[in-house]
C-alpha cells in the first residue's frame, strides 16, 4: 500500500506556474516545491515537467538541481524523475561510488519485475551511453562482479509456476556448497540469478524445511566479503522485500550519522508502491513508526519532503 497522497484532479499548467514562481528570483520557495511535487504521482509529475518546459522553454529538473542543495535536492531530483529514469540514475550513482553499493543493484534486479529491470537497463544505456552490465564489469571485480552482472543480465521468468523436484534438488546444491565453504561456486550464482522468484522462494522454503533454518542463517555474515553480503541481500529481497526494506531503514536511521542516501532511496522508490506496509513492519520491529523516526532524525526541507511522501505532514506542526 502506498503512502503518497496525490489529488485525483490537478492542473499541470497551474502547477507549472506555481513551480516557476517558486524558483524565480533570489532563493527559492521550498515550501511550495514540497507541497506540489511531494503530492503528485509519477504521471502527474511528468505532466508538470512537460507543461513547464512548454511554457518556459526550460527543463524543470535542471532548474531544481540548480536551485536546491544537499539531501533535499537529491530527494526532490530522484522523486521528480520518471521511475524508469530514476532507477537508471540510482544504479549509476551506486556503481560509480568509490566502492560500488551492491545493495542498489541487487534491489533493482530482485525487487522489480523483469520488465521493469529491462526498462531500467534501456534507460541506463540511453542516459550513460554504456550498458549497465558494462559499467558494472568496469567498476567491480571477482565474484561480486560475476554475481551482479548475472543478476542484471538475465531475463527472469515472472510467473508463479514452481517445480517442487527442482526446488528440492537445488536446495541440496546450495546446502552442499555452504557445507563445503564453496560460496563462490558458479551454481550459487546460476541459481540465484536465473530462477524465477517463485521458484527461488520454493527452494529457500525447502532448504529451511530440510536443514532446520533459513539459508541466510547458514551464510555466515562477513563484513569484509561483499560477494557473500550481496548473496544474502539477494535472498532477502526475493524472500520478503518489504521486510528487507524495513531492516535497511532501521539500520540507516540507527547509525550515529544516519545514511541519508539509503533513507531517501527507499522512501522515494517505495512511496507509490508499498511504503505503508514497510512502515507497519518497521513499527513492529522498532516500536516506533518510520514517520516518527524520520521526524526525529532529519531536519529542514529534507524532513518536510520525506514526511510529505510518507503522508505525514502533520508531524511538521
Amino acid at each position: 500500500m502506498a503512502t503518497l497522497c496525490a489529488p485525483e484532479n490537478h492542473s499541470p499548467v497551474a502547477d507549472a506556474e506555481l513551480m516557476r514562481q517558486a524558483v524565480q528570483g533570489w532563493g527559492s520557495d521550498e515550501k511550495t516545491i514540497v507541497n506540489i511535487i511531494g503530492r503528485r504521482n509519477a504521471v502527474q509529475r511528468k505532466l508538470i515537467r512537460g507543461a513547464y518546459e512548454e511554457i518556459y522553454q526550460e527543463d524543470l529538473v535542471k532548474r531544481l538541481e540548480s536551485e536546491l542543495s544537499g539531501d533535499f535536492e537529491k530527494a526532490v531530483y530522484r522523486w521528480i524523475l520518471d521511475p524508469v529514469d530514476r532507477n537508471a540514475v540510482l544504479a549509476n550513482v551506486a556503481i560509480t561510488k568509490s566502492a560500488t553499493d551492491y545493495r542498489v543493484i541487487v534491489e533493482l534486479s530482485c525487487t522489480h519485475s523483469s520488465q521493469e529491470l529491462l526498462a531500467a537497463k534501456r534507460a541506463y544505456q540511453a542516459r550513460y551511453k554504456h550498458s549497465l552490465e558494462e559499467h558494472l564489469a568496469a567498476h567491480t571485480s571477482g565474484n561480486l562482479r560475476k554475481l551482479l552482472v548475472a543478476l542484471v543480465g538475465i531475463y527472469r521468468y515472472d510467473g508463479n509456476e514452481i517445480d517442487a523436484h527442482l526446488a528440492n534438488s537445488e536446495a541440496n546444491v546450495l546446502h552442499n556448497a555452504i557445507e563445503e565453504k564453496a560460496l563462490n561456486h558458479d551454481e550459487i550464482i546460476r541459481i540465484v540469478s536465473t530462477r524465477s522468484k517463485a521458484q527461488l522462494m520454493a527452494t529457500f522454503n525447502r532448504y529451511k524445511d530440510d536443514y532446520g533454518t533459513s539459508i541466510t542463517k547458514h551464510l555466515v555474515d562477513d563484513p569484509a566479503n561483499q560477494y557473500l553480503a550481496a548473496i544474502r541481500t539477494a535472498i532477502r529481497c526475493i524472500n520478503d522485500p518489504k521486510k528487507y526494506y524495513a531492516k535497511i531503514l532501521r539500520n540507516a536511521l540507527n547509525k550515529p550519522v544516519i545514511e541519508e542516501d539509503t533513507l531517501t532511496r527507499v522512501i522515494v522508490t517505495r512511496a507509490e508502491k508499498d511504503l505503508e506496509d514497510i512502515n507497519e513492519l518497521f513499527y513492529k520491529r522498532n516500536s516506533v513508526s518510520l514517520d516518527y523516526a524520520v521526524s526525529k532524525d532529519t531536519r529542514g526541507n529534507y524532513k518536510a519532503f520525506l514526511l510529505t511522501l510518507l503522508g505525514k505532514e502533520d508531524l511538521l506542526m
